[in-house]
């Protein structure tokens, strides 16, 4: 199959097998190996042109809010149809810390010990930070939760999160209530500024998660949107998955050159106007883009290629876009790439170096015994860590808590400052002030292994013969903000291309998803990340396929185990383009007919059972009872009914998987769902 060519319109049989007999069906393990999953058999198999379906145009919604769940902070911004060039921020937030400018709200969560609700953000935080150290064992703490959807392989709805205080609860009732307190404070801001009143159905979410994010996660997030009532499942096309830097990439495309700040060959960080600049405006929480493409993009020509580096919390997203004048819709040019490379990896190895000061086992103490106290450290380090810059002469300071203090006394029968002494760690001081001074050396190794991964992922990816050429790379994201990132990436790239950083870095995703929210069309082609099929049988060619692929049916000899790829990793595919299969069921009054889908990070396999080659969701299709035909009698009708087609469509150009099927003999609905959450 030419790599960048469908497959379509294949009638395919589904035989009576244990994985294909209708309504109890049951999933064989992965990898895949079991014979009797590839119960599909394609006959005359004749490549069809692609099918371009027109893309959808944007939905006649009143209003779209978006919501930026990120890993350290998350907020909502949203715009009302009728005037989709002004885009209206979330109000600031009570608390906060010194010196920072909260448009966004920390990712933390507070549950009572009974497991309700109680806040989140710096209510969660302030609150959890006020209680009795005792009392405070009791409470359920979640703080950047969100890792915990990168990081797990086998994501389920049962999948767990374990608060700070070792307690676990379901993550999906976690999001869930995260979800539910962004839902009523968006609401009620919208109703606030809005006119007329509004019903649910005219409302549009848009929720972002990372590119390198895969189907379950994807779905799994989906799933926490409908428990917390943000839309019904009857209507999924209410909610939108926005990919981070995509949206980001949606965004800077509107972007004036007042706007940037350019790193290009002279580094500055942030100058001083800017800040000012950027203070004047946050007084105002609407911001006006551009109708058409921004003045930066006047030195872009067609063909032009360039980078966003989503750089946040847990995770760095990057996406290769191409801009399509004079339209000003994108093409994805390579596979979203990315991994955990976010500002969480600097706070981790804040921790490691306390535990080789301290000694991990009264680290490990300290957070199960003091959680409230070890949750004010890491907010004092993050603090601190937004101002560390290149060449900064003079240490900076943390504050110990004094629980830590008195702890440590109490646990090792020594100070503080005699462990200092002890650990030989002459890089980090100690104040009589009761605080750690990390000197310039402390802060680079701390943040060294973290910008070492990301600058290596990003010169990998401009390596690439498909990126080649680059003449932009935007930095977005919380951690952009970092002056210790800036000047690396300047220092690394900025021979190669124009280094641009938006103003307010950190709300670029957050309007870019509003913009995706508004016309989701706006990208009109992506790569696709991996290889998805299903499995097959063809006939037997002997010398061609292994004789442990043979099966013999009905005096036939067939191959078992063959790949039948709906897509391949890195395909070119186009909003709205589609790929189709017909399937029959095997039995009369079968109601069922259940599909195993399987990815591979690679296109170069045969079989489902090769490795590298997963089993990673279903396709369901519910069959309704069929419609009799007319003047059919008897067997006439039996035959019809066995003769049966039902076609579905799959779309892979969006930013999640999406199957619809249809009865073909009486032109009905089929009910199609594709779930990637039940293995």
């Amino acid at each position: 199959m030419e790599k960048n060519n469908f497959q379509i319109n294949f009638l395919s049989f589904v035989f009576n097998s244990p994985n294909f007999s209708g309504d109890d069906l049951s999933a064989p393990a992965s990898p895949a190996t079991a014979r009797n999953d590839c119960s599909i058999t394609p006959l005359t198999p004749s490549p069809s042109p692609r099918v371009e379906v027109r893309p959808r145009m944007a939905c006649p919604f009143s209003v779209v809010v978006a919501i930026d769940f990120g890993t350290t902070s998350s907020g909502y911004a949203f715009s009302f149809t009728q005037d989709s060039e002004a885009i209206h921020m979330m109000k600031r937030w009570e608390g906060g810390d010194p010196g920072v400018a909260n448009q966004k709200s920390p990712t933390c969560l507070l549950l009572t010990p009974d497991l309700r609700f109680h806040s989140f953000g710096f209510a969660a935080r302030d609150f959890y930070h006020d209680l009795d150290p005792e009392e405070a064992r009791h409470w359920l703490y979640f703080d950047k939760f969100k890792m915990k959807i990168h990081s797990t392989s086998d994501l389920t709805m049962e999948t767990e999160l374990e608060a700070v205080n070792g307690r676990k609860v379901t993550a999906i009732e976690v999001f869930a209530h995260a979800l539910r307190f962004f839902r009523e404070h968006a609401l009620k801001e919208v109703k606030d500024q809005s006119s007329s009143v509004l019903e649910g159905e005219e409302i549009r979410w848009v929720i972002t998660v990372p590119a390198v994010w895969r189907q379950p996660a994807k779905q799994f997030m989906r799933e926490a949107a409908y428990l917390a009532g943000l839309v019904s499942s009857d209507c999924p096309e209410q909610l939108l998955i926005a990919l981070e830097p995509e949206a980001a990439s949606i965004y800077c495309r509107k972007l004036r050159l007042h706007q940037v700040i350019d790193l290009s060959m002279h580094y500055t960080p942030y100058p001083v106007q800017s800040r000012e600049q950027l203070r004047r405006s946050r007084h105002s929480r609407t911001f006006l883009v551009e109708s058409g493409t921004g003045e930066l993009w006047s030195e872009l020509q067609t063909g032009d290629r360039y980078i966003v580096a989503d750089c946040g919390g847990g995770t760095v997203d990057l996406t290769v876009h191409q801009i399509e004048q004079p339209q000003g819709t994108l093409k994805e040019l390579y596979k979203a790439s990315g991994g955990p490379y976010g500002a969480v990896g600097v706070d981790l190895a804040f921790e490691a170096m306390l535990c080789q000061i301290f000694g991990e086992d009264f680290i490990q103490s300290f957070k199960a015994k003091r959680p409230a106290a070890w949750v004010d450290l890491t907010i004092a380090f993050e603090a601190r860590k937004r101002t560390a810059a290149p060449g900064r002469a003079n240490a900076l300071n943390i504050s110990l808590p004094f629980s830590f203090i008195d702890y440590y006394k109490r646990h090792r029968g020594q100070s503080v400052e005699a462990a200092l002494r002890k650990s030989n760690m002459n890089i980090v001081k100690w104040s009589s002030q009761g605080m750690l001074r990390l000197t310039q050396e402390a802060m680079n190794e701390l943040f060294q292994p973290t910008i070492v991964n990301i600058v290596k992922h990003i010169e990998e990816l401009m390596a690439k013969p498909e990126v080649h050429g680059v003449r932009f790379l935007f930095l977005v994201g919380g951690f952009a903000e970092s002056p210790m990132l800036q000047k690396a990436v300047q220092k690394a790239l900025g021979r190669t291309c124009r280094i641009i950083i938006p103003h307010d870095v950190g709300l670029t995703i957050l309007k870019g998803a509003v913009l995706f929210g508004l016309d989701p069309t706006v990208v009109r082609v992506r790569r696709c990340p991996l290889t998805y099929g299903v499995g097959v049988l063809n006939r037997f060619v002997e010398g061609r396929h292994p004789q442990d692929k043979l099966l013999i049916k009905d005096g036939r000899e067939w191959c078992t185990d063959i790949l039948d790829r709906f897509v391949s990793v890195d395909q070119s595919v186009a909003l709205g383009e589609v790929v189709r299969r017909s399937y029959t069921p095997a039995r009369l009054g079968q109601r069922k007919i259940i599909i195993n889908i399987y990815c591979s990070v690679t296109d170069d396999v045969t079989y489902i059972s090769d490795p590298g080659v997963r089993k990673c969701g279903t396709i369901t299709l519910d069959l309704p009872e069929p419609l009799p035909l007319p003047g059919a009698v008897g067997g006439a009708g039996a035959a019809a009914a066995e003769r049966r087609e039902i076609r579905a469509t799959m779309q892979f150009g969006d930013t999640e998987i999406k199957v619809t099927a249809v009865d073909i003999m009486s032109n009905r609905s089929v009910r199609a769902s594709i779930d990637f959450l039940s293995n």
